[in-house]
């Protein structure tokens, strides 16, 4: 009888497991990075081989990390979303060129805009492992301290951004900055765009 029992109950695990399984968001499959500094890089830029990027650069800053390529057609799903998130100039979007070659991620952009504050060149796809991508697009918002606070997997939508980027992002914006040296290539328009988002969120309290 007890050869049985053993059995059973693995059986009884596995079916709770994928249970729980079933009725998770694959969106919002939870990440080990949350709350964690964001793993360090200093890629290339993917327009200017001449120029990197490096997360020190967005020290003090709230900013998002879209993993990208051109080979991905959920990426040219969310572009036109990632276009229009853009223009509102809240916060700096970092792209992050993955697994891709370099001819053909500038012809994206060319071809269908470019959201990018700048894109690193993660060619061979190892700061993308850092990161624990396992799919494309990815989003990471990060916050002013370098922290990863959120991870969201696949295309971002309208419906994410009003829902979860937007309030996350407000309230990162919020929150002081602790010690942050600013990065010796972080530019002039990147420092402003805390001042945009505070701009953004008042001219939304006044509307």
């Amino acid at each position: 009888m007890r050869r049985f029992i053993f059995p059973l109950a693995f059986f009884v695990i596995l079916c709770i497991f994928l249970g729980v399984g079933l009725h998770l968001n694959p969106h919002e499959i939870p990440s080990p990075f949350i709350g964690k500094p964001a793993p360090e890089f200093n890629l290339t830029q993917l327009n200017d081989p001449q120029k990197n990027i490096s997360p020190k650069d967005m020290r003090g800053q709230v900013w998002l990390l879209n993993v990208w390529a051109s080979w991905c057609v959920s990426c040219r799903e969310e572009h036109p979303v990632l276009m229009d998130f853009s223009r509102q100039a809240i916060v700096p979007i970092i792209g992050l060129n993955y697994k891709d070659t370099r001819k053909e991620g500038i012809g994206l952009l060319q071809n269908e805009g470019n959201p990018y504050t700048v894109s690193g060149f993660d060619s061979d796809g190892r700061v993308g492992i850092n990161y624990g991508v396992y799919g494309v697009p990815e989003t990471f918002v990060i916050d002013k301290n370098g922290i990863i606070r959120m991870k969201h997997v696949g295309p971002v939508t309208q419906e994410v951004i009003a829902e979860k980027l937007l309030p996350l992002i407000k309230q990162l914006s919020a929150e002081p900055v602790k010690g942050v040296t600013l990065g010796a290539n972080q530019e002039p328009a990147r420092v402003l765009a805390g001042d945009l988002t505070k701009k953004f969120f008042k001219d939304i309290r006044h509307a």
